[in-house]
C-alpha cells in the first residue's frame, strides 16, 4: 500500500520551487490557518447565501437543443442504439450502483457513501478538508477511488437519460443524488473539497445535469437554494486558490475552465463575471502554455491530452453559446491538439499512449474510454475537417449533445477523406515522430512512434516516465510492442514506480538505473535530455537518429544514441542502439510486447511472436542473452494496464549485454 512521504521527498519538493512559489504555498498555509478559524465559527462569504436566493433565475443559454424525450419518440435508428445503451447505464445509476476504474457495478450504498474508497473499503476523513493528507492511503484510501464519484459523471448520464427519454424518474435520481450529497459534503468538510480539480470537473458537470433536467421541474426551491449556494462556494473556493508554479498543470485548467463555465451559466451569481473573465484569461493562457505548437501537450501524457481537450472545448462552446466567441488563436490550437491525437492514431486501431493515464475525462455523453474519436468527431464539425471526419469512423454521439441536430447535419454533409498510404511525420516542437507505412486502415499498414520528447512539463515534469527514445510498434491493424501504460497513483507504490522505470518502456537501461531519476509518485530529479539528430522520412517509412543524456550522470559517462528504421517493402523495422562510453556498464534492451502477443524463443538470439493471426520475428545482436520475462508481481514485469487498476498479463523481451567501451547493437524486427 502507499507510504506517507518521506523527508527525503519534502526536501526534493521544496528544491523544485521558486523563491516565489514557496511565497505562495507559505501564503496558502497561513491562509489555512484563516479557513481553520473561519470552519470553527462557521463563517463563509455572505455571498453564497445571496446566490442562494437566485432560484428561479434564467439561464443565458442551454446545453442541448433535443426536446424531453426526442430520442424516443423521433430519434433514428443508431439515436435508438444510443438510447437503449444510455438507458441501461441509467438504471444501473438510479439504483446506485456505479462502474469506474476496477469496479463494476458497485452498489455505493443506500444513501450513497460519498467518502469512501470502494474498493479498499476505506473510509476517509470528514474534517476540515485542507487538513486531510490525501497521499496517504491509510488515512484517505485512495483519493482517487473516493473523488471519481463525486465527479458526478453519472449525473450527466442520468439527465441525458430524462432528455432522451423524457422519463421524470431518471431527474428524480439526480435531484435525490445531488441532495444526499450537498447534505453529506458540508463546505469545507472532506475528501471531495480538498482539490480544486475535482471541484472544476463537477462543476462542468453540474452545469450540464441542471441544464439537461430543467424542465422536469424536480429541483424544488429548497434544494435549488442548497446547490447555488455550493455553486457559488465551488466557484469562490477554485478562484481564490487557483494552482500555480510546479503545480499549475492540467490541474489549473480544470480548476479555471470549472469556474468558466459555472460562471457562464449561472452568471447572476455575485462576482460571476470577474470570476468568469479571470478564469477565460487562465484557460487561454494555458492552452498556449501547457502545449506545443504542433499540437502535443507539454505534459507528455497523451491521456491527460484529451483530458483537457475536453475542458478546452467545453470553455469554447460555453463561451459561443453566450456569444462571448473565444479568440481564432484559442481555436486554432484546439484545433491542433485533436489533429495531433488523428494522426498518432491513423497508423492502428489504438493510440500509442505515453506517460501517465488515469481515465480521468470530464463529461460522458456517451463517450468510449481512452478512444480520441468523440473528440475528433467533434473537431470534424468544429473545424469542417473531413481528415476528423474519416478518423472518427462515424458520427459519435458526443457530437449530438455538444453540436445538437445542426452539428450531426454537418457532420453528414463532410466528405469522407480518401484513403492514403501513411505518411512518416515528424512533430519536431514536441519531439515524437511516427515511421509509418502502407494504406491507413489496412492490414499491410506499419506504424511506428518514435519518442525523442522532454520528460514532462514544468518543475517535477508530474506525469512524464522514463522512456526516452522508447518506440511502440502497430501492425496488422493492431498493437505488437507497446508503452504499458500507468495502473496506479496511490495504492500500490511498487507498481506505480515500476510502470514509470526504463525497464518497463522500450528502450535501453543502463546498470539496471532508470534514465531520469524518481524523486516521488509525481516527481523527478535529474532527467535524460532527449534531442533528434536526423530525421530521413521516406514512401516506405525512412528513419530517426536521436540521443540522450540520462547516463551522463555515471562516474563512468554514457550516452545512448539510437536509430531506428522502417522499410515497408520489406516489412522491417531496424533499431541500432549505440552504448558511447568508455566505461564497463550492463546494457539491456526492453521490447514489451502487447497482451495478445504469444511469444516463444527460436534460438539464443531470436524469438517469434504470433499476433492477428501474423507473425513477427525479433533478433537481437549475436553474443546478446535473449531473455523472455513471463509476467510477475514479485519481482514486478510484464504487464500491461489499459486503465487505472487494471493490468493484463504480457511478456516482456529483455537482451542483455556487458560493453567496456563504446558498443553497437542491431535489433531487426521482421513482420
Amino acid at each position: 500500500m502507499a507510504r506517507m512521504q518521506t523527508l527525503s521527498w519534502y526536501y526534493w519538493r521544496l528544491k523544485s520551487m521558486s523563491a516565489g512559489e514557496i511565497a505562495w504555498r507559505l501564503q496558502g498555509v497561513a491562509a489555512g490557518f484563516v479557513d481553520k478559524a473561519r470552519f470553527a465559527l462557521n463563517r463563509w462569504p455572505a455571498e453564497a447565501r445571496t446566490a442562494a436566493k437566485l432560484t428561479g433565475a434564467k439561464p443565458p443559454f442551454r446545453v442541448c437543443d433535443l426536446a424531453p424525450g426526442e430520442l424516443a419518440a423521433r430519434g433514428t435508428a443508431q439515436e435508438k442504439q444510443w438510447l437503449e445503451r444510455l438507458l441501461r447505464q441509467a438504471d444501473e445509476i438510479a439504483a446506485h450502483r456505479l462502474s469506474f476504474f476496477d469496479l463494476k457495478s458497485r452498489h455505493l450504498g443506500d444513501p450513497i457513501d460519498w467518502h469512501r474508497d470502494h474498493s479498499a473499503n476505506v473510509a476517509s476523513p470528514r474534517g476540515f478538508s485542507p487538513s486531510i493528507d490525501y497521499r496517504d492511503f491509510n488515512v484517505a484510501g485512495d483519493c482517487k477511488l473516493v473523488w471519481e464519484p463525486s465527479r458526478h459523471h453519472h449525473l450527466v448520464i442520468l439527465a441525458r437519460a430524462y432528455r432522451a427519454s423524457g422519463e421524470r424518474r431518471y431527474a428524480e435520481a439526480v435531484a435525490e443524488q445531488l441532495d444526499s450529497w450537498l447534505k453529506d459534503n458540508p463546505f469545507p468538510t472532506g475528501m471531495n473539497w480538498r482539490s480544486g480539480l475535482e471541484l472544476g470537473v463537477r462543476l462542468v458537470n453540474w452545469v450540464w445535469a441542471l441544464d439537461l433536467i430543467r424542465e422536469s421541474g424536480v429541483i424544488s426551491d429548497e434544494l435549488e437554494e442548497r446547490i447555488l449556494e455550493a455553486v457559488y462556494l465551488h466557484c469562490w473556493e477554485n478562484a481564490r486558490k487557483y494552482s500555480q508554479a510546479s503545480s499549475a498543470n492540467n490541474h489549473l485548467v480544470g480548476e479555471a475552465a470549472g469556474v468558466y463555465v459555472a460562471c457562464a451559466y449561472f452568471d447572476q451569481m455575485p462576482n460571476a463575471q470577474r470570476w468568469r473573465d479571470q478564469a477565460r484569461e487562465i484557460v487561454e493562457r494555458e492552452l498556449q502554455l501547457q502545449s506545443h505548437a504542433d499540437g502535443c501537450t507539454r505534459e507528455q501524457a497523451i491521456g491527460y491530452q484529451m483530458f483537457v481537450l475536453e475542458f478546452y472545448v467545453a470553455c469554447g462552446l460555453a463561451g459561443r453559446w453566450r456569444k462571448e466567441e473565444f479568440p481564432a488563436a484559442y481555436w486554432q490550437r484546439v484545433e491542433k491538439m485533436m489533429e495531433f491525437l488523428g494522426l498518432l492514431r491513423e497508423g492502428g486501431d489504438c493510440l500509442p499512449f505515453f506517460g501517465d493515464y488515469d481515465d480521468g475525462y470530464v463529461l460522458d455523453l456517451g463517450r468510449e474510454a481512452r478512444d480520441p474519436r468523440d473528440l475528433l468527431a467533434l473537431g470534424a464539425v468544429l473545424f469542417g475537417r473531413k481528415d476528423f471526419k474519416t478518423w472518427a469512423g462515424g458520427l459519435r454521439e458526443p457530437v449530438r449533445w455538444h453540436l445538437g441536430a445542426a452539428g450531426a447535419e454537418a457532420f453528414a454533409r463532410l466528405p469522407a477523406m480518401p484513403t492514403r498510404n501513411l505518411p512518416s511525420l515528424a512533430f519536431t516542437d514536441s519531439g515524437h515522430y511516427l515511421l509509418q507505412s502502407g494504406p491507413a486502415g489496412s492490414a499491410d499498414a506499419i506504424s511506428v512512434h518514435f519518442d525523442c520528447a522532454e520528460l514532462g512539463f514544468g518543475a517535477i515534469a508530474a506525469h512524464g516516465h522514463a522512456d526516452a527514445l522508447g518506440f511502440a510498434l502497430r501492425a496488422f491493424g493492431t498493437d505488437v510492442i507497446v508503452d504499458p501504460g500507468t495502473y496506479d497513483y496511490y495504492t500500490y507504490r511498487p507498481w506505480r514506480d515500476y510502470f514509470r522505470t526504463t525497464r518497463a518502456h522500450n528502450t535501453v537501461e543502463i546498470d539496471g538505473l532508470d534514465q531520469s531519476t524518481m524523486l516521488g509518485n509525481f516527481m523527478w530529479g535529474q532527467r535524460a535530455n532527449a534531442k533528434c539528430l536526423a530525421w530521413k522520412p521516406d514512401e516506405q517509412g525512412g528513419s530517426i537518429h536521436g540521443e540522450h543524456d540520462g547516463y551522463r550522470r555515471l562516474a563512468s559517462p554514457v550516452t545512448h544514441r539510437r536509430t531506428l528504421t522502417l522499410s515497408g517493402s520489406e516489412r522491417q523495422v531496424v533499431i541500432d542502439d549505440e552504448i558511447d562510453t568508455a566505461g564497463a556498464h550492463d546494457v539491456a534492451l526492453y521490447f514489451q510486447l502487447s497482451e495478445h502477443c504469444q511469444p516463444a524463443l527460436t534460438g539464443s538470439n531470436e524469438c517469434t511472436i504470433d499476433v492477428a493471426g501474423r507473425r513477427v520475428v525479433l533478433r537481437v545482436e549475436e553474443g546478446m542473452t535473449l531473455q523472455l520475462l513471463k509476467a510477475s508481481a514479485e519481482p514486478i514485469q510484464a504487464w500491461v494496464s489499459r486503465g487505472y487498476h487494471h493490468k493484463a498479463p504480457s511478456h516482456t523481451l529483455v537482451a542483455r549485454a556487458r560493453v567496456s567501451a563504446t558498443r553497437r547493437f542491431k535489433t531487426v524486427i521482421s513482420l
